[in-house]
């Protein structure tokens, strides 16, 4: 696995998504506040890890990224932030720090954050449908991201989470809580560049299987940082899982567990990535050196 190439990969897409996002929100609502209450999340920061897999895969492929290309991923970022505002609000997470800044519904109240996060929504799914792509591929992503983040995905998840803080959940339990909650958009991640990449059905399984497990080691090394970094170090509040008695790995395996299944994860993820048919897929590798850090 080559971290430069993740780096020089992130270097050269990270600006151009978050150029594209503070010009294309400017004038998203005739609100300004609204506006303003969807630019503070979308700018604020974070890795665009969703957008650049869907990135990577097409440059995987050999595509050449064009304009409705990068509308099309850079669409998931939206649907993204709005998770996060949805999950920061008192009656989930009730975390008042976000990559190191004051949460939406600090800042903005909480009435204006829960519109910020419904407006973002179906943004992203605009961003798809005028996007330019030719309308086949439009209808699979529409269809991909709704099932990501409706209720058999991320939002099944959220909700399992929040029902099952208090009592602990058995692993497999677990496993599917966080696939829901956070693999599936990462799942539709890499789907969206499979399907901007004209990869046939039949070859997608082992990019799909590579997707699913970088997702559930995403979380787990999430789970794991929460326990052993501060909030200078993550621009979050960090052992509230604990605190809320949320269901994470090294609550349910300890650290030493979770750090194994960590490990097994990523495993897995290399086998499928090694399984899979076609291109080189070093960049898509270099992604699991994220959990080496």
């Amino acid at each position: 696995m080559n971290k430069d190439l993740l780096t020089d990969f992130e270097a050269q897409w990270v600006p151009q998504i978050n150029t594209y996002l503070d010009e294309n929100m400017q004038t998203v609502s005739n609100q300004a506040q609204l506006t303003a209450a969807m630019r503070y999340s979308v700018l604020a920061g974070g890795k665009r890890l969703r957008p650049i897999l869907s990135l990577a895969v097409l440059t995987v492929f050999g595509c050449e990224i064009t304009p409705a290309n990068l509308r099309a991923s850079v669409a998931l970022e939206l649907m993204h932030t709005y998770s996060l505002i949805h999950d920061d609000l008192p009656a989930m997470d009730n975390d008042n720090l976000r990559r190191g800044q004051p949460t939406s519904h600090v800042k903005f109240g909480e009435d204006l954050a829960i519109l910020a996060g419904d407006a973002l929504q179906p943004l992203a799914f605009q961003w798809l449908a005028d996007s330019d792509l030719p309308a086949d591929q439009v209808a699979a992503m529409t269809l991909g991201l709704a099932q990501a983040a409706g209720p058999t995905g991320m939002v099944a998840g959220q909700v399992a989470d929040v029902k099952g803080a208090g009592h602990q959940l058995p692993l497999a339990a677990l496993q599917q809580l966080h696939r829901e909650k956070t693999g599936a958009l990462i799942h539709y991640a890499v789907l969206s560049g499979l399907i901007q990449a004209q990869v046939p059905t039949n070859q997608r399984a082992a990019y799909l299987e590579f997707a699913d497990a970088f997702g559930l080691a995403f979380q787990i090394y999430d789970d794991i940082l929460d326990v052993t970094s501060t909030p200078a170090q993550l621009g979050k509040q960090t052992h509230k899982d604990a605190g809320e008695h949320k269901n994470t790995y090294p609550g349910l395996l300890g650290l030493d567990g979770a750090n194994a299944a960590l490990t097994a994860a990523v495993t897995h993820a290399q086998q499928a990535l090694a399984q899979a048919a076609g291109p080189d897929n070093t960049l898509l590798a270099a992604f699991l050196t994220y959990f080496t850090n």
